[in-house]
């Protein structure tokens, strides 16, 4: 079984706790990781690039100059794609590239990037605790007491809507996000997995069945 510190609001080690092994000690697959993160940069991509075909182009369609006795190669439309300014043979125009994967992909991977960041002592876990108000510093103190190595931190709260999540979300190698909404390539991202007992809970309810 897999196990993180524990650590309190003051950034202390206070004990360890168990990370449930349908989440954190499951096998790495590496071709489930490669095809979520592949399928979220997709889902990501705006597919808003154009082009203009020779039917959009703002150009004149009167034929240029006579068929014959120039002394030059025929000639149409100043739109043809031969011509500089005119129209584009089969260029992009807007598209989805978003696609799906089955869910139990979705899943092996998820697990698969836990069970990575675990084998590797990249988790730790934080005690559930509120604040009256958003206190930046506080938090940064208490990252900073957590034994983490790398730049990036990912922050997995219960809810995105307190005073811990406003608190966390402007320092610098930080995201913050919510346990319902962990994906592969965020977990990836980062060097480092900060849960609160909260969320880690609350993450083997969504994704351990």
């Amino acid at each position: 079984m897999a196990t993180a510190n524990l650590y309190n609001r003051s950034g202390e080690t206070v004990g360890k706790v168990d990370l449930p092994d349908s989440l954190f000690a499951q096998e790495v697959h590496k071709q489930a990781l490669y095809e979520a993160v592949r399928c979220y940069l997709a889902n990501q991509r705006q597919g808003t690039h154009d082009t203009k075909t020779r039917g959009e182009v703002c150009k004149s369609s009167r034929k240029l100059y006579r068929q014959k006795g120039t002394g030059r190669a025929r000639a149409g439309s100043a739109k043809s794609p031969l011509r500089v300014g005119g129209g584009t043979v089969f260029g992009p125009h807007p598209r989805d590239y978003g696609y799906k994967l089955p869910k139990k992909v979705k899943r092996l991977a998820l697990c698969s990037a836990l069970s990575d960041r675990a084998a590797n002592e990249r988790v730790a876990v934080v005690e559930d605790f509120a604040m009256e108000k958003p206190r930046t510093a506080e938090l940064a103190k208490l990252l900073k007491g957590i034994a983490t190595e790398g730049r990036h931190t990912l922050v997995v709260l219960p809810d995105s809507g307190g005073n811990v999540y406003k608190s966390l979300r402007n320092i610098q190698g930080v995201r913050v996000m919510r346990h319902a909404d962990l994906n592969t390539y965020t977990i990836l991202w980062a060097d480092n997995l900060v849960f609160t007992k909260g969320s880690l809970s609350g993450a083997e309810e969504v994704f351990g069945a």
